[in-house]
């Protein structure tokens, strides 16, 4: 299968976007000036430590969450809430336990007004997507964690949005769950050519996943730094140059995540 390549269309902006909340001790900045695009198609992959207004951003771009001031546009249309053209995987990934698999995919649909042969067969077909149409007729309970995360990729995929957020999706899963949810994701993303934003605090996770990996700044969040991965696909964990890679992008994240252990335990870490 030939390798996706993202547009030159710009999908998303994001133009000196700030967010602060109130807190009992004041004002608390969480993002502060943040400029970013991401073209149609592309795979981008927000890093940065804990704290750094990741989820934030991402709920700012789902609608979810309003910018202190600044502007969000996707399509060139501001983003004043939430919209079908977009969906947020959270890592808690809010399946009903009472619904089946394929019920719990076809309940987007079904909120749409869609008609029941019409939402069967688009079920179908985004659950042979992620190699599950064996357990349409599961449970939840009955699954394994990385099995959910292809219910609720599944669920995300057949209302057809144009761009997916995903907030740490595999962040609660063992390494080699995540490694093969790793390889699903990327097979998904090329077959659909959807937009992505995939948030992690995982480097290698990142590198494998994305075209670009932006680095968030500790709090106040700001675009630190921006790489492009130009590497090619399939990508592998234990890839020489991924590898390199990712210790590019750690030496940038560290000093990030220096800071946030010098603000949470009041000394400057050794270096």
């Amino acid at each position: 299968m030939p390798e996706p390549t993202a547009s030159n269309k710009i999908k998303i902006q994001l133009h000196n976007v700030y967010r602060t909340f109130k807190t009992r001790d004041g004002t608390l900045p969480a993002l502060e000036g943040i400029n970013l695009e991401v073209r149609e198609g592309e795979f981008l992959c927000v890093l940065g430590p804990s704290g750094c207004g990741k989820s934030t951003l991402l709920n700012l771009m789902a609608g979810l969450d309003r910018p202190s001031s600044g502007n969000i546009w996707i399509d060139g249309t501001r983003v004043d809430g939430p919209g079908t053209d977009r969906i947020v995987i959270f890592q808690e990934l809010g399946l009903f336990p009472w619904l089946t698999v394929r019920e719990n995919v076809e309940f987007g649909l079904r909120m749409q007004g869609v008609g029941k042969g019409e939402r069967r067969s688009r079920s179908e077909r985004y659950l042979r997507m992620v190699h599950l149409s064996q357990f349409e007729n599961s449970y939840v309970h009955q699954l394994s964690g990385g099995m959910k995360q292809r219910v609720a990729l599944a669920r995300s995929l057949v209302t057809e949005p144009d761009v997916l957020l995903m907030d740490e999706p595999f962040a609660a899963l063992d390494a080699q769950t995540r490694d093969l949810l790793h390889e699903e994701l990327a097979r998904i993303w090329e077959e659909t050519h959807k937009t992505i934003v995939f948030v992690t605090h995982n480097v290698r996770e990142a590198v494998r996943l994305g075209d670009r990996v932006a680095l968030l700044t500790f709090r106040p969040g700001r675009v630190k730094t921006e790489f492009g991965i130009n590497l090619p696909r399939p990508r592998n964990l234990e890839d020489p140059e991924l590898t390199l890679m990712a210790r590019t992008v750690v030496s940038q994240l560290k000093e990030e995540i220096d800071k946030a252990v010098e603000a949470e335990y009041g000394y400057e870490k050794d270096h």
